[in-house]
């Protein structure tokens, strides 16, 4: 017989924790990014970052939709070199209440031109070079850095070498030379400027590459016999891609300045084509009588600078690893 006292201890019933730990899963696999996505995320909740981003392509699509560019035509009804009668002094006829335009927003030149079809002009013009010139400056910046970091030796010495040569010679004079010799052609000063504006680019790349090199992901792919070049590629310019992108912004921003700098001592763009350094360079002693034809160029420059410089650092802070999402 069973001693009914002795009895078995009792058991509390298992909890069933399938739920709790399917819930913990689905939480995970929703808090999992890529690194491109987390980069996206960061750069979108970067509040500066966004608005200069949105004036910056209000401004561009302003300025190729209203006087048109190449085959795209533009709505507004003038153009930057036929002339027009003049209304009282050329101030400008935009006003807020009640809103209007006018005939000449911008207002006139001493010439009777459109100031608004102008300063679009330059603003295309500005644009075209600062982009131009960030871009391949950029190419051959990351380039040379990459292939001196990597490959070292004499390959290292030659490329470095031929850096600091350029670094020396002061970038203004030099541009300022080769400026000339282009004679005012906007895509060949746009490659004077690239010409000189990829070497702080090419060192900081340089240092990236040196630590990258020494990573296990990268012996690894040497052990295995990859060629050198699709090692950079593939495996290490990917990871320095953080450091490329800003510093390209960077280059841009540096270039809209050095084309109105250059532009305003000469250098850059002639008439009677016109450029945002042009405008300011022509209009300097209007400041007195009509301000608005020194100002409202110099106001556009001043704004592309922040905005680009800006969007710099929100790229910066989108791809520094240890930023952390909320």
């Amino acid at each position: 017989m069973t001693d009914p006292n002795n009895q078995m201890p009792s058991v509390e019933p298992e909890t069933d924790t399938r739920f709790s730990i399917e819930d913990d899963v689905e939480t995970t696999n929703t808090r999992s990014f890529s690194q491109g996505q987390l980069v996206r995320r960061r750069f979108l909740r970067h509040k500066a970052a966004m608005v200069s981003l949105v004036i910056l392509i209000f401004i561009v699509l302003l300025a190729i939709t209203s006087i048109g560019y190449g085959p795209i035509p533009g709505w507004w009804d003038k153009t930057f070199i036929d002339t027009y009668p003049k209304l009282g002094n050329g101030e400008p006829t935009v006003k807020l209440w009640p809103p209007s335009i006018g005939e000449h927003p911008f207002g006139q030149d001493t010439t009777g031109k459109d100031y608004f079809a102008l300063v679009m002009r330059g603003v295309q013009q500005s644009l075209l070079i600062a982009f131009t010139v960030g871009i391949l400056a950029t190419v051959v910046g990351t380039a040379i850095g990459a292939i001196a970091g990597f490959y070292r030796g004499i390959t290292e010495a030659f490329l470095m070498r031929m850096t600091d040569l350029f670094i020396i010679i002061p970038t203004l004079v030099l541009a300022a030379v080769l400026g000339r010799m282009a004679g005012g052609n906007i895509v060949m000063l746009a490659l004077v400027l690239a010409l000189v504006s990829w070497t702080g680019l090419a060192r900081l790349v340089r240092g990236e590459v040196l630590s990258l090199r020494e990573r296990e992901f990268v012996m690894a792919a040497r052990a295995l016999g990859t060629p050198g070049p699709r090692i950079i590629v593939r495996h290490i310019l990917p990871n320095a891609l953080g450091t490329i992108v800003v510093n390209a912004t960077l280059l841009i921003s540096a270039a809209i300045l050095t084309e109105t700098a250059l532009s305003f001592l000469g250098f850059g763009v002639r008439a009677p084509d016109t450029s945002l350094g042009l405008l300011v360079s022509t209009y300097q002693t209007a400041l007195t009588g009509r301000p608005w034809l020194f100002w409202i160029p110099g106001m556009f420059i001043l704004v592309f600078s922040l905005c680009i410089n800006f969007i710099g650092d929100g790229l910066r802070d989108a791809f520094d690893p240890r930023q952390q999402m909320d």
